[in-house]
């Protein structure tokens, strides 16, 4: 404090020209101010303190509140691309069951004819089948007699 006062006192001199004493009522006045300033720089720097808590806690809050409803976000996606992808399976599926579907149809179309024309043979040789056998007996029956 006594350089801050020699300085005050060599600052009025070289300014004013006057040269004034350590016992001056302005030094006093000097000192009231410099003790002024010294608590409200104190308090100052107090509230400035209990601001950067607030806005600390903010931030934390905030960053919190983000994170909650960025997961929520990204778990609807989520749960949204599930249900999107099991509809694609379940289309997908149903395609394949359809096209496999007809795929058979198709080959039992083209097996139709001949199973059809093969049951007529049978037919026809267990018919003839029948006529032989006939035809085995009247000639048995012609000659035993």
């Amino acid at each position: 404090m006594g350089d801050q006062t020699e300085e005050l006192l060599r600052e009025i001199a070289a300014k004013h020209g006057i040269a004034v004493a350590r016992d001056a009522p302005i030094l006093v006045l000097q000192t009231i101010n410099s003790r002024l300033m010294q608590d409200s720089a104190r308090a100052q720097q107090v509230q400035l303190d209990r601001f950067k808590e607030e806005m600390e806690e903010l931030s934390r809050r905030w960053s919190t509140d983000a994170r909650e409803k960025a997961e929520r976000i990204v778990n609807a996606a989520l749960a949204a691309a599930r249900e999107a992808m099991a509809a694609a399976m379940q289309e997908g599926g149903q395609q394949a069951a359809r096209a496999a579907r007809q795929e058979i149809d198709g080959a039992l179309l083209q097996l139709a004819r001949p199973v059809r024309a093969a049951h007529a043979i049978a037919v026809l040789n267990v018919a003839a089948g029948c006529l032989a056998m006939l035809a085995a007996a009247v000639a048995s029956w012609a000659v035993l007699r």
